[in-house]
């Protein structure tokens, strides 16, 4: 069921009606039945790796515990590398085994054949979830969970589960687990947010994906649209995931549980490493405790700290680690986001703009001095915005592209061919052209509001609390326009899932 259904909707008042018609001790098994509903409605064939995930994590996680209380650490700790390998495991075998073997044919001129293998939905959230909570237990930043079934709630929380933000057990846990009474207020404030999210999906994501889609399916037909290819698929992706993040918390919400935010105006970024801190924040946090902390503070990577600072001083080989760490885990993202080497290519492209960043830093103080630039320039933060807004559009060829071959051939076109009028020539919805003006007129308003809207953000502005605090009839007519406009103006074009619920 994708988020943005009538089945799905449908679904979720269901769970609503009857979590608060049960007991509020009963509340979560009411989650955990619905969120096992949800996830077999994808296919029975799914449900074995989650039990497995689930079942690995829970017996191990228990068996740290054990052993922490005995006092028995090195124990503890080869139990936790068996737990990760067993769950990593899971996600490499069924994600990149096909991906592996192609590769081996290619270097040794061999014909292996590949696997049949089945993706499950949402694999790679609820394995990096689960792995998190095996981390904290053996970290002891929190309790292991006793009770199987409330373990399985916190794996398998339905709003979350395909396309996260990724939850930390210590602030996720007790609010899937405490009564929750029912408050008008609550489930209003969730439906606001979901329309938001709808709005984002159906008037942005998915008229954008119109134009994305005929661009990259023919690069070399459509070369004149190549640097609107981007632009539209930087556009598609925000708002598409962005939009399912705005959609699962408010659906959260209204159970009376509060999920990490995901986005925080990432167009606003200053730096490829600000960008980093505003999307995909979950991923990012994950990423920084679970992989850059432990590397860059390991012994062998002082070791290599030590080595640097004697060959090339005391600053750049302090430095050194973090842009490794840096560079192994943004290796780690592009493996995250897919099995193809473009993916590889876009997470190192980020990972070495951060860490070059990080050995220039000194260096780009020394230039600004001598400019007379301070940084507290309006014309220096804005052209710091439009930088970061370059890199990440040029980071978005790999991330979109079939290959890296034709990711680097349309960034060529991007600056050698320039031809706007050929939007006009790709049909949108079901009136084919004739419909296509008003198409790139609805994306054209819709980006304007979506960007007054997260520039009063950026400057400190809760926009759901100033409407709620307007003339009821002001907000009334706020969210029915909102509402009617995706009623209205929403694609035409046939029904899209959520871009991220394929990881």
């Amino acid at each position: 069921m994708s988020l943005v259904s009538n089945a799905f909707l449908l679904f979720t008042a269901a769970a609503l009606i009857v979590y608060y018609a049960v007991p509020g001790k009963l509340q979560w098994l009411v989650l955990l039945f619905f969120s096992y509903g949800y996830y077999v409605a994808g296919g029975w064939k799914y449900l074995i790796f989650i039990l497995f995930s689930t079942a690995v994590t829970y017996l191990v996680g228990r068996k740290i515990a054990q052993l922490h209380t005995g006092g028995n650490q090195k124990a503890a700790k080869k139990v936790l590398i068996l737990g990760l390998l067993l769950n990593f495991g899971m996600l490499g075998i069924v994600k990149y085994t096909n991906f592996a073997v192609e590769n081996i044919n290619a270097l040794f001129h061999l014909n292996l054949r590949g696997m049949s293998l089945l993706l499950p939905l949402g694999i790679s959230f609820y394995t990096f979830q689960s792995s998190g909570y095996l981390l904290d237990v053996y970290w002891k930043r929190c309790q292991a969970e006793s009770n199987p079934f409330k373990y399985a709630l916190f794996v398998s929380f339905f709003p979350q589960i395909l396309q996260g933000p990724i939850g930390r057990f210590g602030r996720l846990a007790d609010q899937l687990y405490a009564p929750h009474a029912f408050e008008g207020k609550r489930i209003v404030r969730g439906m606001e947010r979901i329309l938001w999210g709808f709005f984002k999906k159906m008037l942005l994501a998915d008229w954008a994906a119109v134009f994305v889609d005929v661009i990259f399916a023919n690069p070399e037909e459509y070369s004149g649209l190549a640097i609107f290819g981007m632009l539209l698929y930087t556009l598609q992706l925000y708002a598409d995931f962005s939009g399912g993040m705005d959609v699962v918390i408010g659906i959260a919400s209204m159970f009376g549980i509060t999920l990490d935010e995901n986005f925080r105006q990432p167009f606003f970024a200053v730096s490829i490493t600000d960008f980093w801190h505003r999307w995909h924040i979950t991923l990012g946090t994950w990423m920084k405790d679970y992989v850059f902390y432990p590397i860059s503070l390991s012994k062998w990577m002082g070791r290599i700290g030590k080595w640097g600072k004697k060959v090339f001083g005391r600053k750049v080989g302090r430095t050194i680690p973090m842009c490794i760490a840096n560079i192994l885990v943004f290796f780690i993202v592009g493996v995250w986001h897919g099995a193809a080497w473009k993916f590889i290519v876009y997470g190192l492209y980020n990972g070495i703009i951060i860490a070059f960043s990080s050995l220039m830093g000194d260096q780009y103080k020394k230039w600004k001095k001598a400019l007379h630039i301070t940084g507290r320039e309006s014309w220096y933060h804005v052209l710091c915005i439009l930088r970061t807004f370059l890199l990440v559009n040029i980071s978005m060829f790999f991330d979109r592209a079939d290959t890296v071959g034709q990711a680097f051939a349309m960034m060529g076109y991007s600056v050698t061919r320039f031809a706007p009028s050929q939007l006009l020539t790709i049909g949108a919805g079901r009136d084919g052209t004739a419909f296509t003006p008003y198409a790139l007129l609805i994306l054209a308003v819709g980006c304007v509001i979506v960007f007054v809207v997260s520039v009063l953000k950026e400057r400190g502005m809760q926009m759901r609390e100033t409407i709620a605090a307007l003339p009821l009839p002001v907000t009334v007519l706020i969210y029915l326009g909102l509402l009617l406009s995706i009623g209205f103006f929403g694609s035409t074009a046939a029904a899209r899932g959520f871009i991220y619920a394929q990881f």
